[in-house]
């Protein structure tokens, strides 16, 4: 059974709390104090992004926070080492563009994620079409590939994202790029039974969720949250690392609180 797999099947809560933040923001050393945030805020899983130049998923806040990770010069290598401190206290996935993929070769890549502990890899540019011979590598390595599914996927192609996934399908809550919103989509009650019925994989939503009422609901129809951006614009306006790292556990506390119920 993958590190994923166990961590849903022995979830205590409707969902599972999960956390994301770019690699190396807003530095490599105030990255791991947001990380150790995430974990005392009560976080089940950490999902780690690797900066790259265009992310073309990411709306304004995770782009930025991916750009100066870049400007502090934050490598791959960086991010698969900050993985490897992290992955023996919860499970960590990675989020990252499939060209650092490709230049670093897929099967070194895998390799190197595997080593890191890291449990699960999300290539959002990667269709699942074209992703055959890269999902077959993550499973030789002990790696769940992470496949995503949008409200725009057809039956036909939910099904095929089902028959490859696992660990979990990240479900895109919205036709867009991240980003925190004010709402969430009327129809992504409708859109998770249509994914729900093909698969009996998790099944964790992302792009928006930004409050502990949102979190609450999607929690009734899905088994894990993703909040990104929230906690990049967290971080980004509290200056001090001390600062943010208290108004990160706090925030999360509450998204966690909101999950349980």
């Amino acid at each position: 059974m993958s590190a994923l797999k166990e961590l849903f099947a022995n979830r205590q809560k409707k969902a599972l709390l999960m956390p994301y933040i770019t690699g190396g923001y807003p530095s490599m050393h105030a990255c791991g104090h947001v990380l150790d945030a995430f974990i005392e805020g009560g976080a089940d899983m950490i999902e780690l992004g690797v900066p790259f130049s265009d992310p073309l998923a990411d709306g304004p806040v995770v782009q930025a926070s991916a750009q100066q990770a870049l400007d502090e010069g934050v490598t791959p290598v960086d991010v698969l080492e900050l993985a490897s401190r992290y992955s023996g206290r919860l499970p960590v996935v990675l989020l990252v563009y499939y060209n650092c993929v490709f230049a670093c070769g897929q099967k070194e890549f895998v390799k190197a994620a595997a080593a890191a502990g890291v449990s699960g890899l999300i290539v959002p540019d990667l269709p699942v079409d074209e992703a055959s011979e890269f999902i077959d590598i993550c499973r030789a390595h002990g790696v769940d590939p992470i496949l995503l599914v949008a409200p725009t996927s057809t039956d036909e192609r939910i099904e095929m994202i089902a028959a490859r996934a696992s660990g979990f399908i990240y479900c895109v809550s919205v036709a867009g790029v991240t980003g925190a919103r004010a709402s969430l989509s009327g129809q992504l009650p409708g859109f998770l039974a249509r994914v729900r019925a093909k698969t009996e994989v998790p099944l964790a939503v992302g792009f928006g969720v930004s409050s502990p009422e949102q979190a609450a609901a999607v929690a009734c129809h899905a088994d894990g949250v993703i909040i990104g951006s929230k906690l990049i614009s967290i971080v980004r306006d509290a200056g001090e690392i001390d600062i943010a790292g208290r108004a990160v556990k706090t925030f999360l506390s509450q998204m966690n609180e909101a999950l349980k119920q």
